[in-house]
């Protein structure tokens, strides 16, 4: 239950409020908890930034090995005595400058998008989703009804993962078709507004399942989590 999203829209303190006054609506007509949570990235994708600029390095002093007799006689001509080991020294150099370059560009989010895979991103996103979801206590609420509305800006992905309690009852194309929904606002400039239909959206499918009860509790927080790493 994911879908790829676009956004370089941050919530403002208005708009959490507005998305913890639409949990709270929500939850009033069921017996179900809502969670919704936003991360920047939910993995630093460290080791394919350093892979691939070791491998433009590596490309990179393969071409000047190519032109070496060139090169060393633009070095000969550069200087008014030239060493042997210079055009040795000029090689190693501008390939470590390379390569701490090529690496510092690779963390920026769109560079990211283009050399990790997008399987790899999928998992990471699925897989971080599902740790909030043990950590945030969704997972043991006391009928097994609660959901998470996770989303992960960099890979743009949204996750929606809810507990055997709902995922007994509601199949996953519900909620394919609210993610799908939630993805189109964000990717229009519209997460909060998107969130909360998201939000509203889960409430009526679950009151239609678990109705609220009399001695029913807030489980959970009805606060958007704003997640670091």
């Amino acid at each position: 239950m994911s879908q790829l999203v676009r956004s370089k829209y941050p919530l403002s303190d208005d708009d959490k409020n507005r998305i913890a006054k639409a949990v709270e609506l929500a939850e009033k007509k069921t017996s179900g908890e809502i969670a919704t949570a936003l991360i920047k990235e939910s993995s630093d994708y460290a080791v394919y930034e350093l892979s691939f600029s070791l491998m433009a390095g590596f490309i990179y002093f393969s071409i000047l090995l190519i032109f070496y007799p060139a090169v060393s006689s633009w070095v000969e001509n550069l200087f008014w005595s030239s060493q042997s080991w210079y055009v040795t020294a000029l090689y190693g150099l501008t390939t470590i400058l390379l390569i701490g370059l090529t690496y510092f560009f690779s963390n920026l989010p769109f560079v990211d998008r283009l050399i990790v895979p997008r399987r790899i991103m999928e998992e990471k996103v699925r897989s971080r989703a599902m740790q909030h979801f043990a950590e945030s206590g969704v997972y043991s609420t006391r009928d097994h009804t609660g959901i998470l509305i996770f989303i992960s800006l960099l890979e743009r992905r949204v996750e929606v993962l809810a507990d055997k309690g709902i995922s007994e009852k509601i199949p996953q194309d519900q909620w394919d078709s609210l993610v799908a929904d939630l993805s189109a606002a964000i990717k229009a400039g519209a997460m909060a507004d998107g969130l909360c239909q998201a939000v509203e959206s889960c409430g009526k499918k679950l009151s239609g399942h678990f109705p609220i009860k009399a001695d029913d509790t807030n489980e959970l927080s009805n606060s958007v989590d704003i997640l670091e790493s």
